[in-house]
Formats: structure tokens, C-alpha cells, sequence
């Protein structure tokens, strides 16, 4: 009993987080059934005939490919991922740029703590040099070497070669300003 409570609780706990990260279908979002899709048309026919206004989606609906960041005066674009993380970093950015200040770490990472806290769907990786990692819901790690570890993929640095990451990033070389922006 004590055991199936238990599941019960983790169970409560754990899908609102598996369903906010994409991990699982939302049943409220769920694909309508084949009859639904008819009935559904119907009443969409029915409301479009009563209404010619045009429904367009503006920019600060879209989730946007790629944001910047920028260290000392020099700007990369960062291919994003979209989940839970991203879209929440993406509205703190449309209201305004974040700054942060990042320090190495381990010889592989630039490491700097975002003043906020963001939603998390950690799962084990493998990181790359150039990927863009969330780590403890509240730090962005700038990869520059790898590692392997439970994160949050937010994305990945648009750069030619190592050559040019390394001193972008001043790996290896003490702390940067990091400017996050749209």
C-alpha cells in the first residue's frame, strides 16, 4: 500500500514536468479523431462565414531559430532547441537582453549563473565544443570542450572552427561577459 502510494505521488509530480518539456503527449492537445476533425470543420466553416477577420501570427508569438551572444563586442548565433527551457529563456528575452558573467570551469566550459531560473528536461548527454547547456535550471555553460553530464540542450553556437570558438569564448583565459539577446 505504502508502495502504491508512493508511485502515486511520484507519479503526480513527475508528468506535469515530462508533459511542460514535451517528453509525453498533452491529452488536452492531443490529435482530434477523425470525427472530431469533421465536426470541428464544420463549426470553423460556419464561424468563418460570420467572421472575414484574418488571424495572422505576429513575431512575439513565434518562437524564434537562433538568439545571439555576444562577448566583447564580438556576436555568435546560437541555434536554439525548442523546449520548456528555450521558450521561457526566449520570453526573458523579449523583454530585454541578459548579462551574465562566466568563468572556465574544468578546462572544457565557460560557467555563468543567469540571475533567473528556467525550466529544466535534463536528460544525459554528451556535450560538444560550441554547445549551449543549462545546468541546474539557473547557469548557462558555454561548451568549448566536452563532457558528459544530465542537462538542458538550449542550443548550439553557429562557428567555423575551433580556432574561432576558443578566443570567442576566451577559453581557458578567465571570466566574459556574456550578453544574451534576440
Amino acid at each position: 500500500m505504502i508502495r502504491t502510494f508512493a508511485l502515486g505521488i511520484l507519479y503526480a509530480a513527475i508528468i506535469p514536468v515530462l508533459l511542460a518539456c514535451g517528453k509525453l503527449p498533452d491529452p488536452a492537445h492531443s490529435e482530434p479523431s477523425q470525427q472530431e476533425r469533421s465536426e470541428g470543420q464544420e463549426s470553423k466553416d460556419e464561424e468563418n462565414d460570420n467572421d472575414n477577420s484574418e488571424i495572422t501570427e505576429t513575431a512575439e508569438t513565434t518562437m524564434p531559430q537562433t538568439i545571439n551572444i555576444s562577448v566583447s563586442g564580438k556576436t555568435l548565433q546560437v541555434k536554439i532547441e525548442d523546449n520548456c527551457a528555450t521558450r521561457a529563456l526566449v520570453e526573458a528575452l523579449r523583454e530585454g537582453a541578459i548579462s551574465y558573467e562566466a568563468h572556465d570551469y574544468g578546462g572544457f566550459e565557460k560557467v555563468g549563473a543567469l540571475g533567473r531560473s528556467l525550466p529544466t528536461c535534463d536528460s544525459r548527454i554528451t556535450t560538444q565544443a560550441g554547445d549551449v547547456i543549462l545546468y541546474s535550471g539557473n547557469q548557462i555553460v558555454l561548451f568549448y570542450d566536452s563532457n558528459s553530464w544530465s542537462y538542458t540542450r538550449l542550443g548550439r553556437l553557429q562557428y567555423e572552427s575551433l580556432a574561432e570558438l576558443k578566443p570567442f569564448l576566451n577559453a581557458g583565459s578567465g571570466s566574459i561577459t556574456v550578453a544574451l539577446s534576440l
